[in-house]
């Protein structure tokens, strides 16, 4: 595993390392009973195939939210990134994604397979928080799904 990240994937750099996580859902008794209105988990970002990609690895302790490996690469068009996702459901997803001044980017637009969605996170001055949010396309707009706050370990 590689510490040297290729160019232009230098910029994604701070995302690397463990951070606790914590979604949030502003109704989580929509989702089902057994359903905290907060979930704890943990994501890792780490260099990958000599640095050529980012892998994302994630991880909160529930059922309603499946083990994530997302893997991150330049976009071919040579602006931004692309992310693939996967997951423990067997899900399969492409974002297109940016990560500009602190500001991490993840979207999906219409038609997007099963559901377009978005996701924008701010990294803070120190990097030690990543404060989110996940909107999803429902009746032609993007509403708030749930929020996600990602915490540096160590």
């Amino acid at each position: 595993m590689s510490t040297d990240p290729h160019q232009p994937l230098a910029v994604l750099e701070p995302l690397v390392g463990t951070w606790t996580v914590e979604v949030v859902f502003p109704d989580a008794a929509t989702l089902g009973p057994d359903v905290p209105a907060t979930l704890h988990g943990r994501t890792t970002f780490a260099w990958v195939l000599d640095g050529a990609y980012l892998l994302q690895q994630g991880q909160v302790h529930h059922p309603i939210a499946p083990d994530v490996h997302s893997l991150i690469g330049p976009a071919p068009h040579g602006r931004g990134f692309l992310q693939h996702y996967y997951d423990a459901r067997g899900v399969a997803r492409l974002y297109d994604m940016t990560f500009v001044d602190g500001l991490w980017r993840l979207e999906r637009y219409p038609p997007a397979p099963d559901f377009a969605q978005r996701f924008r996170a701010q990294l803070s001055a120190d990097g030690s928080t990543l404060t989110g949010a996940w909107q999803a396309h429902r009746d032609g707009s993007f509403v708030h799904d749930f929020t996600v706050t990602y915490r540096r370990e160590g």
